[in-house]
């Protein structure tokens, strides 16, 4: 539910589009390059990596990636999609304060925090070939864009908290519409070479409680515009707080800032009514038994 098989199309991404347009009543009036327009010299070299990087992350950054995600998983079409945090838009937006982590962020800083909560990962250090190349690929698909705008498509949707969440409604929506693609167990589902076909929502191999996508807000806005995939805005708002409230129910990799108590560590970064960590569902502490965030064994 949370993401896309990575040959999704040019049809699929209009339809998605569309669809969210009649439902808003908005379009993103920015439109980056087609990929004909890619330079063909150095430059364009590089941006061509920090595409493929960030198609087939495992497979170009692999030693920086603990989990079955990669990075076009939230940013669908290549990080071009509107309503889908498209590169264009990220790029433009900093420097930038993140209260995250409480100073303001360059660009680079954002993409290691990337790879650290929504890859599970680690790092690359500043300067690494990998943050470089994703680096010089939002550049080019931002070319044009206005700095530090507000610009519509950037993010997500933000969406009218409702009163409550209903998670049980939320299982059966998922059950209805979500688990063909993710797996009823959440575990995301495999293409007949191995490779990840739809990912993981949930478990060890997906994003940990320190990624933006644990927000049942941010997860909320994404599922909203984007999914079911090629059907992005046929969900009510009520339908996508729900489903993102049931996913955020299930244990995922541990915060990397986990400071050995899950009670501390809510307090410390996980406060507020969009957080599910450090709460008690189904009788059990969320959290308490996530496995340890990290790099993990490929399977």
């Amino acid at each position: 539910m949370l993401a896309a098989a990575a040959s999704f199309g040019v049809a699929g991404i209009v339809a998605v589009t569309a669809a969210w347009a009649d439902q808003s009543g908005k379009q993103a009036a920015f439109i980056p390059p087609t990929e004909t327009e890619m330079p063909k010299d150095g430059f364009g070299d590089m941006v061509a990596l920090g595409r493929d990087i960030f198609t087939d992350t495992s497979k170009h950054a692999g030693a920086f990636v603990g989990n079955d995600l990669k990075c076009s998983n939230c940013h669908l079409d290549k990080g071009r999609l509107a309503n889908s945090a498209p590169l264009w838009a990220a790029y433009v937006a900093y420097p930038a304060f993140r209260k995250k982590n409480n100073h303001v962020n360059t660009f680079e800083e954002r993409l290691q925090g990337c790879f650290q909560y929504s890859m599970n990962g680690k790092a690359p250090p500043l300067g690494d070939k990998t943050l470089v190349a994703l680096e010089a690929y939002a550049y080019w698909l931002a070319k044009g864009a206005p700095t530090g705008a507000d610009m519509d498509g950037q993010g997500y949707p933000d969406l009218k908290k409702p009163e409550a969440f209903d998670v049980a409604k939320g299982g059966e929506i998922y059950s209805q519409k979500c688990a063909l693609c993710h797996g009823a167990d959440g575990a995301g589902r495999k293409a007949a070479d191995g490779s990840v076909a739809f990912p993981p929502l949930w478990g060890p191999r997906s994003y940990n409680w320190g990624a933006g996508m644990s927000s049942i807000k941010n997860a909320a806005g994404f599922i909203k515009a984007n999914m079911p995939l090629g059907l992005g805005g046929t969900l009510s708002d009520e339908e996508a707080w729900n489903v993102a409230a049931y996913v955020n129910t299930h244990e995922r990799p541990q915060d990397p800032r986990f400071n050995g108590s899950v009670a501390e560590t809510r307090k410390a970064h996980h406060e507020g009514p969009f957080e599910f960590y450090g709460t008690v569902i189904d009788g059990k502490t969320l959290g308490e038994n996530s496995p340890a965030f990290g790099t993990v064994p490929k399977q």
